[in-house]
């Protein structure tokens, strides 16, 4: 979804809904499309094109649940998603049972 678009489902023009994962722990230690080595302690997170150092807020509008991570890789590349977390941070929504969580993405600098 474009961050535009979001205008049509009533949230700021600066948010995105969509669907959250997060990375296996086979990617930890790569380097990420940043050049930073990737860390599933770290509150990190892939996105198809914000700027890497952005910091954004996810939230689940299912549970409220909320974590605040930096974009420092690309990804994810499956149909529908749009932002792929660390462990650490998939962990604070409540997501690691599910695998995957409907999720808002708000851009906070």
């Amino acid at each position: 979804m474009a961050v535009n678009s979001a205008l049509a489902h009533g949230t700021p023009a600066d948010t995105q809904r969509g669907v959250a994962s997060f990375y296996s722990d086979r990617f930890q230690g790569a380097t990420t499309a940043s050049g930073d080595a990737f860390d599933q302690q770290a509150l990190t997170a892939a996105h198809p094109s914000l700027p890497f150092g952005s910091k954004v807020l996810v939230k689940r509008p299912d549970t409220g649940q909320e974590v605040e991570v930096l974009i420092n890789d690309r990804g994810p590349y499956v149909q529908g998603r749009i932002i792929d977390l660390s462990k650490s941070a998939a962990r604070e929504l409540g997501m690691l049972k599910r695998g995957v969580a409907p999720v808002m993405v708000t851009l906070l600098n």
